[in-house]
């Protein structure tokens, strides 16, 4: 997925909720879901455990996170949601770093030195620290499966890396989730007006951080490349 399309992804998603509204009727995938959210409920306490090692697999894995996430919001609601996928793709984001860092290490650098995206973070993330880790967390310009495992390879504390790490994903994380939910309530025949417009309001704030933190990482990359006068 090209930083583009991940910027636009909210209001895409936004889009698909009301797309889903309109034809979910003609081919009866509230019945889909009710049968997934039936086989959850069938495994008790067990089912959110199982959803977080499943999302923990898929990061590790490196695989695209979105529709899991989505997922939760469908099985869990928004609140449940938000709370499993921020504890799997947390565990998960922190395996991926240890495993990079202490296990693979030497496979994990030779696929990451052909990327020049990784070079360029290595060399950030010396530079500016956790600032980074937030930053790239919330501007989609390293992929979210390479990122992972790269940070494993720089200098950052592993504290540091975890904790920035949860931080800069939440924000994502509520809008794919509030937008499952509203999905599965549309399928379900209601048209979730409150969740649309938490919906709307969410990704017009996660939007607006994308843009103020693509330009603070900008500008410190200028402010470190511009050699000063003396």
């Amino acid at each position: 997925m090209t930083p583009n399309v991940r910027k636009w992804m909210p209001l895409i998603l936004l889009g698909l909720v009301v797309i889903v509204l309109i034809v979910g009727g003609f081919f009866d995938f509230g019945t889909r879901i009710a049968e997934l959210r039936s086989w959850i409920s069938s495994l008790g306490n067990a089912g959110p455990l199982v959803f977080i090692g499943i999302y923990i697999i898929a990061v590790v894995a490196a695989l695209p996170g979105s529709a899991l996430t989505v997922s939760a919001g469908i099985l869990f609601g928004s609140v449940w949601g938000v709370v499993v996928v921020s504890i799997g793709s947390t565990i998960g984001a922190s395996l991926a770093f240890l495993i990079s860092r202490y296990v693979a290490r030497e496979a994990a650098a030779d696929w990451l030195a052909k990327s020049e995206r990784f070079v360029k973070l290595d060399r950030m993330t010396e530079q500016h620290g956790w600032i980074i880790v937030l930053l790239t967390r919330l501007v989609p310009i390293f992929p979210f499966n390479l990122l992972n495992y790269g940070f494993g390879l720089t200098g950052v504390r592993f504290r540091t890396y975890v904790l920035w790490s949860w931080i800069g994903m939440l924000p994502g994380t509520i809008v794919y989730t509030v937008g499952g939910d509203a999905l599965s309530q549309s399928l379900d025949g209601k048209i979730p007006w409150s969740l649309l417009l938490a919906l709307v309001a969410a990704a017009i704030v996660v939007a607006l951080i994308v843009r103020y933190a693509r330009s603070a990482l900008v500008t410190r990359e200028t402010t470190t490349t511009t050699p000063t006068n003396r």
